[in-house]
């Protein structure tokens, strides 16, 4: 992929608005692929079988000059003439191809689902109700679960419960994205007044993305497991977990949270990812993967003071010599 990590983010990505006189269905299902046709016949099932039709919704898969498959063929076979399929000219990356579903979708609520994740039954009619029912909030998010290469569930992402009520507060999302983007839905309006996503950011793209849509359009949180997020180390997540490059990714994100918010702690967000970083290295080290656990470990150290990193073993030596010297005195 070309979608290496630079200096600047840049502006986020001018989003048009839908030309006049276009059909404008309530859903936009925007289907970003690269190198993932094995699963897409999944990803497209779970759409389909929540299908209200075409004047409801809007169907696309977008991939990015994929490889290693034929996404086309995958969309022929499984979309059943009713997804339509347009290729990128040239590889851009993740975030270049976010932007050009967001570009090339004409519904109100736009759902972008990757070409490996899936929905789960009752996704876009309970997305829809709520957000029929508060017009005035821009962005909103479900439970998700993970599950592994070969569909084996991993674990289930929690709740956020400080927009369990219409919020423009991100809250703790400043400090940890548990939101995954196959769980998220946001209103055209918002990206054509706010823009899409950054184009310099890669991994954090999506987070600053929704903490932008927060707190600036209002989000809400259903409560409820609707979606699933496919991990495994050879997508792009996983890849960048064993450079530690998606964890290098937070710490640009840092700098652009601490200029819109000036309670952000820049201290509790290096501490975050110090922790993430060490979460990784475990990780790695389990699947006997030792130059990722390796990477992380650097980035942990990088993040972690000396005195810190040895803190627990001051206290015991301390504590020693005191007992030692208690033994001792007369």
């Amino acid at each position: 992929m070309t979608n290496g990590p630079v200096d600047s983010p840049g502006e986020p990505f001018p989003i048009d608005q839908v030309p006049e006189g276009s059909h404008r269905p309530l859903w936009s299902v925007m289907i970003p692929a690269y190198n993932c046709a094995p699963y897409l016949r999944q990803t497209l099932e779970s759409v389909l079988a929540q299908d209200p039709g075409p004047e409801q919704m809007q169907i696309e898969v977008v991939d990015d000059c994929s490889t290693a498959d034929d996404p086309e063929a995958a969309v022929r076979e499984a979309g059943r003439g009713r997804v339509t399929f347009y290729r990128r000219p040239q590889n851009g990356g993740v975030t270049a191809n976010f932007n050009t579903c967001l570009q090339r979708s004409c519904g109100h609520l736009i759902h972008i689902l990757h070409g490996d994740d899936y929905v789960l039954p009752g996704f876009y009619v309970k997305v829809a109700a709520v957000a029929q029912g508060h017009p005035d909030v821009s962005s909103f998010f479900t439970r998700c679960q993970i599950v592994e290469e070969d569909g084996t569930l991993d674990w289930i992402s929690g709740p956020n419960r400080h927009l369990f009520q219409p919020s423009h507060a991100p809250g703790n999302l400043l400090y940890s994205n548990d939101l995954r983007t196959p769980g998220v839905v946001v209103r055209r309006s918002f990206y054509e007044t706010h823009g899409g996503f950054l184009p310099g950011l890669t991994h954090v793209a999506d987070w600053e993305m929704w903490v932008r849509a927060i707190s600036r359009g209002g989000g809400l949180f259903l409560n409820e497991l609707l979606a699933a997020y496919r991990f495994f180390p050879n997508n792009e997540t996983g890849r960048l977990a064993r450079t530690a490059e998606n964890l290098r990714s937070h710490l640009r994100l840092a700098g652009i949270f601490a200029s819109q918010f000036k309670d952000f702690d820049s201290a509790r967000f290096r501490k975050s990812v110090a922790q993430l970083a060490l979460q990784q290295e475990k990780r790695f080290r389990e699947i006997g993967d030792k130059e990722a656990a390796s990477s992380n470990h650097r980035l942990w150290r990088e993040l972690t003071p000396w005195i810190l990193r040895w803190e627990p073993q001051f206290r015991r030596l301390l504590l020693s010599l005191k007992q030692g010297l208690a033994s001792h005195s007369p």
